[in-house]
């Protein structure tokens, strides 16, 4: 038996870095399979909610010629927040980070980005916004979690196009991408099936933001669900580590997104550009439908959609993809 050593996508601006990660306790058990099918990929999914964190584990960072060490927190979290001194250029660059286990070292590479020169970022959600999860019905919910694998999984048409064109818009480098968030309330403990998914669907390579890691079968069955404030710190963090974007978010009405997001046009009323809503009823929302007019009332371009083609031409209208 070793701990396992879990990395997340980190990021930075010409000032700092931010990398975290999970350090868990030594297990005997395999990880998630996503080839899975039915029942023992319902067993993978839960055994992913009850693995058990490792509190206070010395970690090292290793980067640009620099060590340095933190500890891991009641959780098993741990977050490196560092000073650059030097330039680290643009895009996509590794790390590394390493525990000590008995007289074993445990190495592991992540990446992060330094997004390249431009004015424009990109905040999604994931469920129902570009994953089909049905978050309405949380019955549904779960057992398409439990029962279906990541390649049985959907996501919802046009939505691919719609951010691959987000991702190079304004940019004349085929190589150069926008800066691309996923921030959700789904938690640490469904970041390689979200990353693997993204993969699968060739959307843009993102930095994710998730919820609290969970350690029990209770959690499991409240996935996704309860506060939402953590979002709105989440995205209030990015819009401040990288003030001098323009931002578009995206999310969909099944939730809080129309309510987070119209405060956060509040606070930051040049920031922010556009708002898409993706509407996951039959009807709109007249709740949804006021704070979009309410955003509008503030210069902020909204799209409240049904299909992702109409996002993709409101795009086009308001000169954000050509």
């Amino acid at each position: 038996m070793r701990p396992l050593l879990k990395l997340y996508r980190g990021y930075a601006n010409e000032a700092e870095l931010i990398v975290m990660g999970h350090v868990f306790r030594p297990t005997t058990r395999e990880e998630y399979d996503f080839q899975k099918k039915r029942f023992r990929n319902a067993r993978s999914v839960i055994r992913m909610f009850r693995i058990k964190t490792q509190p206070n584990a010395s970690v090292f960072l290793e980067h640009n010629g620099q060590r340095v060490h933190t500890k891991t927190l009641a959780d098993g979290y741990f977050k490196f927040c560092i000073p650059l001194t030097t330039d680290v250029g643009y895009g996509w660059k590794d790390y590394w980070v390493s525990i000590r286990y008995q007289d074993e070292e445990i190495r592991a590479k992540g990446s992060y980005i330094r997004p390249y020169e431009g004015n424009l970022g990109f905040i999604s959600d994931i469920d129902d916004t570009f994953l089909v999860s049905h978050t309405r019905s949380p019955f549904r919910k779960l057992y398409i979690l439990l029962f279906r694998n990541v390649q049985e999984r959907k996501v919802f048409e046009g939505v691919v196009p719609h951010y691959q064109a987000l991702s190079t818009a304004g940019r004349n480098n085929k190589g150069e991408q926008n800066a691309f968030f996923y921030i959700s309330s789904s938690e640490w403990n469904l970041y390689r099936f979200i990353v693997d998914f993204t993969q699968l669907h060739q959307l843009p390579r993102a930095v994710m933001l998730l919820r609290d890691i969970k350690t029990s079968l209770w959690d499991f069955f409240v996935t996704g669900r309860g506060d939402h404030g953590h979002k709105f710190e989440k995205i209030r963090h990015i819009l401040e580590f990288y003030p001098h974007l323009r931002y578009t978010l995206l999310g969909d009405d099944s939730q809080h997104d129309p309510f987070l997001y119209e405060n956060i046009c509040k606070i930051f009323p040049v920031t922010v550009q556009a708002v898409y809503i993706r509407q996951t009823g039959d009807q709109p929302k007249p709740a949804t439908v006021a704070a979009l007019a309410n955003m509008a009332s503030m210069n902020v371009a909204t799209c409240y959609f049904r299909d992702s083609l109409e996002a993709i031409e409101h795009s086009r209208s308001i000169g954000l993809i050509s």
